[in-house]
């Protein structure tokens, strides 16, 4: 399916709108008790940096992002007996993870904008965005041992030990990430080795920790962080369409900026191995920004786009057979089924 039909075709979901109301308020005051500890020191500028990647200060739009990896984790919750609110701590752990994953991305990746204004390290310098980075990481870490006070002590160290082999599988995606930039020859499944660090793991930790929350039986556990996975495969490959194509009104990252920071992408790995125009104009190095569009154009003209969207439906597709055989209850059910083809359509 064209990409631009698809989005044409999104309405909005009021499932996962009526949940993300009902939840956000909970997850925005679990965070800020989370990340308060920040402020007991010092002149409050340390507590400022994280406030303000995380949306709460300087924000004239939405800039909080969409808060959808704690969605994930309630919604399994509820969906399979749970109670969501037990779960809040672990949903708050991993968006807190989440975030310092890309206070450090903004910096190895040299991206000046997020969300359509500057970065942490933009404003306070890399050296403090790396430290407040790290205190993201610390404390997303202390916010999941809040999990003891509703789960057997057994759960709480499962889930502990869950999110620390998160965070490695994360960081080591994010090495083979950089590394690609400077590798001549990068292959599709090295690539896809990749993804499942840097993205898919944060999905499939997400749906494991809010089936655990409702302690769930291992195999319907493993059901729902296959989910998880391949949703976090076709994310990716969604996001490096957008990385190429997508509206930099909209992404707030500058247009086609993959190519311009010698990403090596799925779109930009299918080009190459083409060995058509827009290879000839990628190996000669030193792009300057005035040829981006052009070689963005020639990608598309040589069946990058489709190429791409054919991998995020596939994977799409593996993530809700998944899904269903999990067999998840409820609205809350039904809201995952539909987040899964929300995300997609996204644009941004």
């Amino acid at each position: 399916m064209d990409r631009k039909t698809s989005l044409e075709n999104n309405k909005p979901n009021s499932l996962i709108s009526s949940f993300h109301a009902l939840y956000l308020p909970h997850i925005e005051n679990e965070m800020q008790k989370a990340v308060e500890p920040a402020c007991l020191m010092g002149d409050g500028t340390f507590y400022d940096m994280l406030a303000y990647h995380l949306g709460w200060s300087n924000t004239g739009q939405q800039t909080s992002g969409k808060r959808m990896r704690p969605l994930m984790v309630l919604l399994t919750t509820q969906s399979t007996g749970g109670i969501w609110q037990h779960a809040i701590p672990a949903a708050v752990a991993l968006e807190l993870i989440h975030n310092f994953s890309l206070i450090h991305d903004d910096i190895e990746d040299n991206s000046e904008t997020r969300r359509s204004r500057p970065t942490v390290w933009k404003i306070w310098g890399i050296p403090q965005a790396i430290n407040s980075g790290d205190a993201m990481f610390t404390l997303a870490h202390i916010a999941s041992l809040r999990l003891a006070e509703t789960l057997s002590p057994q759960q709480t160290i499962k889930a502990y030990t869950i999110i620390q082999k998160t965070c490695l599988h994360l960081t080591q995606g994010q090495y083979l990430d950089m590394k690609f930039e400077t590798d001549k020859n990068v292959s599709l499944e090295a690539y896809w080795q990749m993804v499942e660090g840097k993205t898919a793991a944060l999905f499939s930790a997400c749906m494991r920790l809010g089936a655990l929350c409702s302690n769930l039986q291992p195999q319907q556990e493993e059901l729902f962080a296959s989910f998880g996975k391949n949703l976090g495969l076709a994310f990716q490959a969604v996001d490096d369409w957008l990385g190429i194509w997508g509206d930099e009104q909209i992404t707030g990252k500058p247009i086609a900026s993959d190519i311009l920071e010698g990403k090596k992408t799925l779109p930009i790995l299918y080009g190459l191995q083409q060995n058509g125009e827009f290879a000839k104009g990628w190996k000669k190095g030193n792009l300057q920004a005035h040829e981006i569009s052009s070689l963005a154009k020639q990608l598309a003209q040589e069946g990058a786009q489709a190429f791409t969207q054919t991998y995020a439906d596939h994977y799409t597709q593996e993530a809700l057979a998944a899904l269903n055989a999990a067999n998840p209850q409820g609205e809350a059910g039904q809201a995952l089924f539909e987040l899964a083809q929300q995300l997609l359509r996204r644009e941004a």
